[in-house]
C-alpha cells in the first residue's frame, strides 16, 4: 500500500496512480473457475477481431468479468482485459474496497490530474507487456467525450466495439448464474407476499414499498452475507399510478375498488430479478375484471410458448393475435419480456433477447427470460389502470422450461378484501 504523502509535499508530486490492496480478498459472488469461464469468452471475443486487449468501461461489462459494480460520481472506471489479465480501474476515493472485492488485478487513480483515468489504461497495458494497435470498447454504454479521450490516449490505435458479442456471451446463463437468478425470484416473491399483507386502505404507496423492499433486502443479506447489500427497490403503485410499468411510489393512499401494482426488484450482487403483479383493493367492476382477465390469458399462453426453438417474435405475434381478439392490442404498453443478468433499472441490458416483434433472436438451454405482458386503459374508460403480471422462466439444458416465480397471480389470487 503507498503511504501518505506528508504536508511539505508538492500537489505535482503526488501520485498519479496507487496499488490499494487493503485487507485481504473477499468471496465473491462466483467461483474463480466461473470468473474464468467468463473471461475466456471475452478472449474469444478479441481473438475473433483481433484485439490486443479490451477496455470495458460500463456497469454491466465490468461487474459480468470482474464482479466489481462501481459507483460513478462523476468519475470514470474501467475494467482492462488482455490474453492472460485482467485489471480494473478505479478511483481513489473508493480506496481498497474495489481490489477486495473483484476478480483480478486493480489500479487506483488519483483525482490530482484531470487525465489520471486515462493514464491507469497505459498502465494497464504496460505492466502486462502489451502493446496495443486494436482495443475493443464498448460502444453502447460509451459517452462519446470519453471515447474521444479513449482514442486521444492511443493515437493511431484501431478502437472496435465489443458490446454486442458480449451481450450475446451474457444471454446464455452458467449453473452459478441460475442459481443466484432463482434465489432473486424467491425474494421477490417474499417481498411480493410482505406487500400484500400491508395492503389496505389508508396506507400509503411509499410505506407499502418500503415494507417490500425491508423484506427482501433482510433476505438478501441472509443468502449473501459475504456481499454487499444495495440497490434493491419496489415500484407499488395504486389508482392512475398504475398506467406505467416504471412509475415510482407515491404518497398517495389506496382507497377501496383501486387496481394496485406490485414490483418487486431484488437485487442480488447486481443480478435483477423481479415480481410484477396486478391487484385489486376490494371486488373489481366488470369492465375491470375483463381487462384483467385478458391479460391473464395473454400470459398463461405466453408462458406455454416460452421453450427452446422459438423465436422472439414469433412469440410476440401470437400473443398480439390475442390482444387483437379482445379490441386490447392499441393499448399494450411495452414488449413481451426479456432477459436476466446483470442489469438495473441505471445500467444495463441485454437488448437482442426481448420477446419483442423485431427481436429474431431464437431461444436456446442457458437462457432466462419473463413473460410480462401489460395493457393500459385511459383514466375516465371504464376499467381505468395497468395490468400487467409477471413471471421468470429458465431454459434449461435438457429442454425443460422452469417457471422459477412461485407468487399466484390473476382474480382467483390478488382480490385483497382488508
Amino acid at each position: 500500500m503507498t503511504t501518505t504523502a506528508n504536508s511539505a509535499t508538492n500537489v505535482s508530486e503526488l501520485e498519479r496512480l496507487k496499488t490499494l490492496h487493503n485487507g485481504t480478498k473477499q468471496q465473491l459472488t462466483f467461483s474463480d473457475a466461473e470468473f474464468e469461464r467468463r473471461l475466456t469468452g471475452l478472449r474469444q471475443i478479441m481473438a475473433a477481431n483481433d484485439l490486443d486487449a479490451v477496455i470495458l468501461t460500463s456497469y454491466h461489462g465490468i461487474k459480468y468479468y470482474s464482479d466489481f459494480l462501481y459507483t460513478t460520481f462523476g468519475r470514470n472506471y474501467a475494467l482492462v482485459v488482455t490474453a492472460d489479465s485482467s485489471t480494473t480501474i478505479t478511483a481513489n476515493i473508493d480506496a481498497g474496497m474495489p481490489w477486495r472485492t473483484s476478480y483480478g488485478d486493480n489500479i487506483v487513480y488519483t483525482d490530482w490530474k484531470r487525465d489520471n483515468f486515462y493514464y491507469g489504461l497505459q498502465e494497464a497495458l504496460k505492466r502486462n507487456g502489451v502493446k496495443a494497435a486494436r482495443l475493443g470498447i464498448e460502444d453502447d454504454a460509451l459517452p462519446t467525450m470519453t471515447r474521444q479521450a479513449i482514442a486521444d490516449t492511443f493515437p493511431g490505435v484501431a478502437l472496435v466495439d465489443v458490446s454486442q458479442a458480449a451481450m450475446r456471451q451474457r444471454m446464455i446463463k452458467s449453473a452459478e448464474e441460475i442459481e443466484v437468478i432463482k434465489h432473486g425470484a424467491r425474494i421477490g416473491d417474499i417481498g411480493g407476499e410482505a406487500i400484500k399483507a400491508a395492503i389496505r386502505e389508508g396506507i400509503t404507496e411509499y410505506e407499502v414499498a418500503l415494507i417490500g423492499t425491508e423484506a427482501m433486502v433482510h433476505e438478501i443479506a441472509k443468502t449473501f452475507p459475504h456481499r454487499e447489500v444495495r440497490d434493491t427497490w419496489v415500484w407499488f403503485q395504486s389508482g392512475i399510478n398504475t398506467d406505467g410499468a416504471h412509475n415510482w411510489a407515491t404518497t398517495r393512499k389506496l382507497e377501496r375498488g383501486d387496481i394496485l401494482s406490485l414490483n418487486c426488484f431484488p437485487m442480488t450482487s447486481g443480478y435483477y430479478t423481479a415480481l410484477e403483479r396486478t391487484l385489486f383493493l376490494g371486488e373489481p367492476d366488470e369492465r375491470s375484471l375483463q381487462v384483467w382477465n385478458a391479460n391473464v390469458e395473454v400470459h398463461k399462453r405466453g408462458l406455454e410458448l416460452i421453450k427452446p426453438g422459438a423465436v422472439c417474435k414469433d412469440i410476440a405475434a401470437e400473443l398480439n393475435e390475442i390482444f387483437i381478439g379482445h379490441g386490447l392490442l392499441p393499448n399494450r404498453t411495452f414488449g413481451y419480456g426479456h432477459s436476466f443478468g446483470v442489469l438495473s433499472h441505471y445500467y444495463g441490458r441485454e437488448a437482442g433477447l426481448e420477446l419483442r416483434e423485431d427481436i429474431d433472436t431464437v431461444l436456446e438451454p442457458g437462457m432466462v427470460v419473463s413473460m410480462e405482458p401489460m395493457v393500459t386503459i385511459a383514466d375516465g374508460e371504464p376499467g381505468a389502470g395497468g395490468y400487467r403480471e409477471h413471471d421468470i422462466l429458465v431454459i434449461g439444458e435438457d429442454g425443460g422450461v422452469e417457471n422459477i416465480t412461485k407468487f399466484g397471480f390473476g382474480p382467483e389470487n390478488n382480490i385483497i378484501d382488508a
